[in-house]
């Protein structure tokens, strides 16, 4: 209920609470005024009597609780004004020993079995898109937040310190080892000895015109037609023999070479010295720099780009990993029991850990309380059923007036 309902709930049952003493005492007054006429109303008048002093010391006790009665000081009243931190320190450790037990936490959730509750939320596909936009809104909410500078400072430290950790040489000796025992080099080798053809075949001219040029003027150009076309197409021979033949003697020698240079990358000291100036120089090189700067700027554009759209890869993958991950718990026992088993020893730990926070935690809310408002908090809560303990006691009292009164008149007649 809201605030506003337990308000007029509560008022309604003061006011009828009210209008029963108000009913007694108007019977009380007539059957008083008409009692010595008629004998019956003297039931009545008992019944009615008995009935106002019910509703009276009930609304004593029950307004008490909260407030002096008629504004009047009396001891042993406003109890809940006078000692409202007590009521809140024992709130706290009623709630710390009762709610907070280890073993109690532990039995419920034992017993909810929320693995398999989250499996069969998660493997909708809509609250697996709420969750999936939730999630970009706080990557992309702390990605705004984050200091530029701060964390291109950081990302430029951690990549330097990193490259500096890894020797460059015997890195590259390895590539080159693993590509020449896997063959890989061959693709490179073909690639080369097709570009070189093309490139042949694209300059024959300026080839042919450069031998004119470095040629004595006395050779006749007849003869240098002869040699460039003898050495235009022993090269392009040369390189197709190459190309074709996978054995080729200049395909072992590249393959000795490789693997002679992969052995003095991983093993030479020199070559590893060289390797290492070459990194630091590369490093320092205000390019580099530059593009470890601007590193950090692409990603968050990229990252924010990712989260606000909707269709993006980023997005879409996301809800499919959580629509799989919730497919996953539903179909694996397995999974589930381990899921169970870690949230209860979660909970069950922070219940254990933090039990004592908790306690101090509400005894310090309600400390903090106004005591006109914390007696107004409680009374909102609980007043509409205290209400009838006034209607309860204007029955019970009236009853019990005429028990008495009837017995009486049975033991004088």
């Amino acid at each position: 209920m809201t605030e506003q309902a337990r308000q007029r709930d509560l008022r309604r049952m003061k006011v009828v609470a009210t209008a029963l003493f108000v009913l007694a005492a108007v019977i009380f007054v007539l059957a008083r005024a008409f009692e010595d006429e008629q004998a019956w109303l003297g039931y009545v008048r008992a019944t009615a009597e008995a009935a106002m002093v019910g509703a009276l010391a009930d609304w004593f006790a029950v307004t008490a609780l909260f407030r002096h009665p008629l504004g009047i000081p009396i001891p042993h009243t406003a109890i809940i004004k006078k000692r409202k931190d007590e009521i809140g320190a024992s709130l706290g450790g009623f709630v710390e020993q009762n709610f907070l037990t280890r073993s109690l936490v532990t039995e419920r959730l034992a017993a909810a079995g929320l693995a398999g509750r989250l499996g069969h939320w998660l493997s909708q596909p809509d609250n697996a898109r709420t969750i999936g936009a939730q999630s970009a809104a706080v990557v992309r909410g702390v990605t705004e937040v984050l200091q530029d500078d701060v964390v291109q400072s950081g990302l430029e430290s951690v990549i330097t310190e990193r490259a500096r950790q890894v020797k460059v040489a015997p890195l590259v000796g390895r590539v080159i080892e693993v590509a020449v025992e896997g063959g890989h080099h061959q693709s490179l080798v073909d690639g080369v000895l097709v570009a070189i053809d093309r490139f042949l075949d694209d300059n024959a001219m300026s080839f042919r015109n450069r031998l004119t040029q470095e040629s004595p003027w006395w050779v006749p150009e007849t003869i240098d037609d002869v040699v460039f076309e003898r050495i235009y197409n022993a090269v392009r021979r040369f390189l197709t023999e190459v190309s074709d033949d996978e054995y080729h003697e200049l395909r072992r020698a590249i393959d000795q070479r490789s693997a002679k240079l992969a052995q003095d990358l991983r093993t030479s000291p020199a070559m590893i010295e060289r390797g290492e100036e070459l990194k630091m120089e590369f490093l320092a090189h205000p390019e580099v720099r530059a593009w470890s700067n601007n590193l950090w700027l692409s990603m968050k554009a990229g990252l924010i780009e990712a989260t606000e759209d909707p269709q993006s890869e980023l997005r879409i993958r996301l809800e499919q990993a959580l629509v799989d991950a919730g497919r996953s718990l539903e179909a694996d026992p397995r999974l589930r029991a381990k899921i169970d088993e870690w949230l209860i020893n979660a909970a069950g730990y922070v219940a254990e850990q933090f039990r004592g926070e908790v306690s101090g935690l509400i005894a310090a809310t309600v400390q903090s309380w106004d005591t006109d408002e914390t007696a107004d908090r409680i009374e909102l809560q609980v007043g509409r059923d205290l209400q009838f303990i006034r209607i309860n006691g204007t029955l019970v009292g009236g009853l019990a007036g005429l028990l008495i009164y009837t017995v009486s008149e049975l033991l004088v007649g």
